[in-house]
């Protein structure tokens, strides 16, 4: 598995970057319609790295994972190999 860097924008509801709403990859703006599942890697201690996971649908019908790196303030894309 492979991840890409991409420009998401998340909502920040209690935290900050909470959820994606959208994120543009390949040029085209791809708006999350559907969270299908999350899930969370690492600890959100202090100084401790963390990364949440989001499977989602995009605006396209496609599903996608976007991974949220919470030490670098970082998404990145799992793209196919």
């Amino acid at each position: 598995m492979r991840f890409e860097s991409v420009d998401v924008s998340a909502y920040s509801g209690y935290r900050a970057n909470e959820r994606p709403l959208r994120f543009r990859y390949q040029g085209c703006l791809i708006e999350v319609t559907e969270i299908i599942d999350r899930w969370y890697e690492g600890s959100p201690g202090p100084g401790k790295s963390y990364l949440d996971y989001f499977k989602i649908r995009g605006s396209d019908n496609r599903e996608y994972v976007l991974r949220y790196n919470g030490m670098f303030d970082s998404w990145a894309l799992m793209v196919p190999e």
